[in-house]
Formats: structure tokens, sequence, C-alpha cells
């Protein structure tokens, strides 16, 4: 076992996906001699050479539209956004192309988009963004949203074995924060679909995903030495699909739900999942379904706004509070 963090132990999965399959190539800006804007590749250009580690330029829409068709020649490109807020500029040919080309003409086409993503690192409204509400609507994407190390790399090495187009959400906030350790020399792969129990309670359901799980662990704990109150958290990890199954399991456990998320609140995904919830669970309801997310603002520079807009530990305790008072 070693200890590695949330960044190393993607870089181990993109670095053992190359060494295993050399179809796996990846493309984006600044990702070669430079290492990419936080390191994550570096010493790949060095290891794999220029025909696999391809820099780009700053443009979005060329990167995954080169990505598109070297899939559709057999390819495995794994395309960085270096920021994820700038997937925005991708935005058509990923809506439009990528998405439908199995549907439309048989198409597989097994590219992952990645990027890091989030705030709570100051980075202002163009480099804090959690833009996964953009794309959850369009069918034949799958979204990934990693919040521990060994999903870092375990979801990463599941995305580029898949055969459909995956957007894998990289939470730049938990890249050398969060660590773990990791068995060396094991295949480790996380199925795309399956939720994880963060933490097993029993008065209340969480469901969140990304860096949300360590903001809810953390009001879980303060909620127990506090209250009394058991949390228990459920760590979506990936968005689309999505696991009913775990979700409704610990609906008809606790019978009472708190949503977390880092997105906006209007239009964000806690909107679907309630609406699975009252589809699939609504007699197991014991109050309310709550929502604890961003203000319906862009994200500000200054550290005391974006921590008054973004969700804190103190909001979802709050939260907490509320709901058990039914």
């Amino acid at each position: 076992m070693a200890e590695v963090t949330y960044l190393e132990a993607l870089r181990q999965g993109l670095w053992e996906e190359m060494e295993r399959d050399d179809r796996v190539f990846l493309l984006g800006e600044d990702i070669g001699l430079y290492g990419g804007a936080f390191k994550v590749t570096e010493g790949f250009l060095q290891r794999f050479g220029r025909e696999r580690v391809i820099d780009t330029p700053i443009a979005e829409a060329a990167i995954v539209g080169a990505a598109a068709g070297a899939a559709h020649m057999g390819l495995r490109p794994v395309a960085e956004m270096q920021f994820i807020d700038f997937i925005s500029c991708a935005y058509d040919i990923l809506t439009n192309y990528v998405a439908t080309a199995r549907y439309r003409a048989g198409l597989a086409t097994p590219i992952v988009v990645r990027g890091p993503s989030g705030g709570f690192v100051r980075g202002g409204p163009f480099h804090s963004q959690m833009p996964e509400a953009a794309f959850f609507h369009t069918p034949g994407l799958k979204l990934v949203c990693p919040a521990t190390a060994r999903d870092a790399k375990g979801l990463i090495k599941a995305a580029i074995r898949d055969d459909d187009p995956v957007i894998y959400f990289e939470h730049k906030y938990l890249y050398r924060r969060i660590k773990e350790d990791l068995p060396e020399g094991e295949d480790m792969v996380t199925p795309i679909g399956k939720a994880r129990l963060a933490r097993e309670g029993r008065d209340l359901t969480v469901v969140t995903w990304s860096a949300m799980v360590w903001k809810t662990l953390e009001a879980a704990e303060q909620l127990e030495q506090s209250d009394g109150v058991s949390l228990e958290v459920v760590d979506l990890r990936s968005l689309i699909p999505m696991d009913d199954a775990a979700i409704m399991g610990s609906v008809r456990k606790t019978n009472k739900v708190l949503i977390v998320h880092e997105d906006t609140r209007t239009g964000g995904v806690a909107g679907e999942i309630t609406a699975r919830i009252n589809e699939q669970a609504f007699e197991w309801l014991d109050g309310p379904i709550l929502r604890v997310t961003a203000h319906d603002t862009p994200l500000p520079y200054a550290p005391t706004l974006e921590d008054y807009v973004l969700p804190q530990t103190a909001d979802i305790v709050n939260g907490a509070r509320r709901l058990l008072a039914y």
C-alpha cells in the first residue's frame, strides 16, 4: 500500500491505461512539455512521445472534434480541458455530434473529456464552475465525478475503457488535499453507474458527489457529536448513469433526504434526483426533500463572497436540522 493524493491517483490511472493499451493517447493545451496546468500529465511526453501526448492550440471544439475522429478510427483519446469551464466552447460538438454518433451511425466513440472543475480555490467565474447540469440532459454522454483518490484512479480507467463518450469532472480542490492508501500493482477499475456508501447512518440520507462528499462528511461528524444524529452519505460517483437503486435503498432506510451539490440551484441535478425519489419511493418519505446548493450567481473571486455563494459544512448542518424537525 502507498499513500497517494487524488491528483497522483488520477496520474496513475492515465499512465497505467497508456501502458496497457497503445490505442490510448492524450491531447490538450500544455499537457506535453509543460505537463498540464496542474501537472497531471507531467512526465508523460518523455515516456510516451509526441504521437501519444499531443499539445494542441487553444481550441476546445477542435480538441474534441479531433478526439472524436480518432475514436471512430479505433483509437481511445483522452482530451483535457485545461479548466472544465471552457468545455462550453466544445458544447456543440459534444452534444450534437459526439453524443449522437452511436445512435445516428452506429459509431462507437470511446473518448474521455476530462478537466479540473469546481470552486473553493478562489478562481473566479471563469475557473470555478461545475457545469455537470449542462450535459446531464444529453442522451449518449456519461458523466463521472470522483470524490476519493481510489475513485479518481478507478473511474478514469473505467472511462478510458468505455466505448461511449465520458465527461470526467475532476475536482481541483481535492487534487492535493485528499490522500488515500492504494494497493500497488492492482488493476483498480471503478464501475461507472455504481454509487458508494460513504457513511452509514439511520436518521437522514444525504445524496451528493465530488467535493461535496467531504463537506457532507464533516457535517455528519458535527451532527453526531452535537445532536446525536446519524447521517447516511451516498456518494453517487457518476451522474449518468445514476444509481437509482442505491438512492432508493437509502431512502427506504432513513425516510428523509437531503441533496447536496456544488452547482447552482436552478436546473441543477438535485431536481432530477428529487423527481426520481418522488416517482420510486414517495411512500417512504417522512418529510420534503431539501436541497443545499450554490446560489444562482456567477462565482465571485473574493474569498468571503465565494464562501457565501458555495455550499459550506454549516449549510449542510442547517439543512439537515431543518429536515429532521419535520
